[in-house]
């Protein structure tokens, strides 16, 4: 492991906390609804809800630990290294085949194939038919258009924050409801057991 690369418990990795003075990115909220926003490369106006203008969030408190590319990659698009092995493979050599991709890589065919069917249908690359010289087709994947794929793959990941975005409210809401009707009561330490696994 290099110097620049987290740890696997992530326990060497200095957190974060969002800074509105030199962030890449934004923070919304509606003064008068419980709307907030991420905005990415957002020029001024800022954003409006119910008509009016949203207020930048300036008071964060809470550090994260900041996102690895390969997590980000995992957990949003289920891409480990393999995927984005295979991934960075066809963008910096297609157009090639399955088995140009193994040859590449060393990896089992199986997999190459599994993750370059995942890597087009998640939009990443697309997949076309050409013509072999001695007769026959042959499958070929190619990167698809880089602002696409910016697009594509920004998307899909406010899509899975969306859901994990979701997920934070349901908990807070049901814990809400808990401590409503059991004014008396701590929360319980088997809260997030009501949550299931997927």
């Amino acid at each position: 492991m290099s110097e620049n690369e987290p740890s696997q418990s992530g326990e060497d990795v200095d957190e974060v906390q969002y800074d509105p003075a030199s962030s890449r990115y934004d923070i919304f909220e509606c003064p008068d609804c419980d709307n907030v926003v991420l905005a990415l490369g957002r020029d001024e106006p800022p954003m409006s809800c119910h008509d009016e203008p949203m207020e930048r969030v300036t008071d964060v408190e809470m550090s994260v630990k900041p996102p690895d590319v390969r997590q980000v990659l995992l957990e949003a698009f289920g891409l480990p290294k393999a995927g984005l092995d295979i991934c960075l493979c066809v963008i910096g050599e297609g157009p090639v085949s399955a088995n140009e991709v193994a040859d590449s890589l060393g990896y089992d065919r199986s997999t190459i194939t599994r993750y370059l069917n995942k890597l087009v249908d998640l939009g990443l690359l697309r997949q076309s038919e050409l013509n072999r010289e001695g007769g026959g087709v042959v499958n070929v994947y190619h990167s698809v258009d880089l602002e696409r794929m910016r697009r594509e793959t920004l998307i899909g990941f406010y899509v899975w924050a969306g859901e994990a975005a979701t997920l934070i409210e349901e908990a807070n809401l049901t814990k809400q409801n808990y401590l409503e009707e059991n004014p008396d009561r701590e929360l319980p330490d088997v809260f997030w057991d009501s949550f299931p696994d997927e």
